[in-house]
């Protein structure tokens, strides 16, 4: 039977290949191999993600850090740099794309925007997909030096995800975890549900 290569699998989670899914892979390796960790079951590692693009699927996938499970935090600061760290002594690395590695070509982001605005002509199109697999490959393929800024980090990570009590919104019927509802007027209300009745 055909396994699946660990980047086969970060594509078939993700849905495509793109140079953001390739930072992703090449940090997420980096990070695994320089904490000498393999994927997380549970909650042994914990990702910080500085942004909310492709490279994030990819992290997912490779260090087993998820929402669901409490260990993947998104700060949202728009930068391509994950941080990974494991629980049982606080070490982590930080991992950044080197500066050289945007995207040189001017003509890269007024393709996207076109492609995604259904706008591009087929030209157009042929041309986003060129650039996008050169890149992709290229990221893929380059020496790690070249790519990534590996930094050795000590983070004082957050606790195990918590199981609470679900309550009922005396509004809108929906449960809501304990902790995320709020009093009104002497009556339990969801979030959603206490910014409509102020």
């Amino acid at each position: 039977m055909y396994q699946l290569s660990d980047w086969d699998k970060v594509v078939e989670f993700h849905g495509h290949i793109c140079p953001g899914l390739a930072v992703g892979y090449r940090a997420a390796l980096a990070a695994l191999r320089e904490l000498q960790v393999s994927r997380s079951e549970d909650e042994q590692l914990v990702a910080i993600v500085e942004n909310d693009a492709c490279g994030v699927d990819a992290i997912q996938v490779l260090t087993g850090c998820s929402f669901g499970k409490g260990n993947l935090i998104f700060r949202d600061y728009g930068k391509h740099v994950f941080t990974i760290g494991r629980r049982s002594d606080g070490k982590a690395v930080r991992i950044s794309i080197k500066k050289k590695n945007r995207v040189e070509n001017k003509n890269y982001y007024v393709l996207i925007k076109s492609v995604l605005n259904g706008n591009a002509t087929e030209e157009d199109k042929k041309t986003f997909k060129k650039i996008h697999k050169e890149k992709t490959e290229r990221i893929l393929n380059a020496p790690e030096e070249e790519i990534l800024e590996i930094t050795h980090v000590t983070l004082d990570l957050p606790r195990k995800a918590q199981i609470f009590q679900s309550v009922e919104c005396a509004i809108c019927g929906e449960t809501v975890m304990e902790p995320r509802a709020r009093i009104q007027n002497g009556k339990i209300i969801c979030i959603p549900c206490s910014s409509l009745s102020t």
